[in-house]
């Protein structure tokens, strides 16, 4: 459809009737490119896995100390935990994840940290409950 310009004037009904061949255009399934070679084609099955480091081996993330449960546990804490209570001691850390239907699981480790203690953030909770974490480089 080319558009013409210059003095033609459309009226009311033209001009709608126009809008909906636009739109219609637009809403397609298909590109509005006009060349196919131009559209991106997916991946082929038959391509190489590629490595990061091909010559070590990936660790998936996880720091250097740590296991991917421990960086599980901790990250879970932290959840549900958040960052406006700290310090805090074990009660109310049991209190937060009780009202906030954290796991059980979570819970019953909050449960077994040392009475008296508190708690400057979840690193500190983490290190009290015998969780990997993370070796500081030098």
């Amino acid at each position: 459809m080319a558009m013409q310009h210059g003095t033609d004037k459309t009226g009311p009904a033209r001009d709608d009737m126009m809008k909906k061949q636009l739109r219609a255009e637009l809403t397609r399934d298909r590109s509005l490119r006009t060349a196919e070679e131009r559209e991106l084609q997916p991946a082929g099955e038959d391509q190489p896995a590629t490595a990061q480091a091909p010559d070590t081996a990936f660790r998936g993330g996880t720091p250097h100390g740590m296991s991917a449960n421990d960086v599980a546990v901790r990250s879970e804490l932290a959840q549900h935990l958040g960052r406006s209570m700290y310090p805090v001691d074990r009660l109310a850390i049991v209190e937060r994840l009780v009202r906030d239907n954290a796991p059980d699981r979570l819970i019953s480790l909050a449960k077994q940290l040392p009475e008296g203690e508190r708690y400057g953030n979840v690193q500190s909770i983490a290190q009290s409950l015998g969780l990997g974490t993370e070796d500081l480089r030098d």
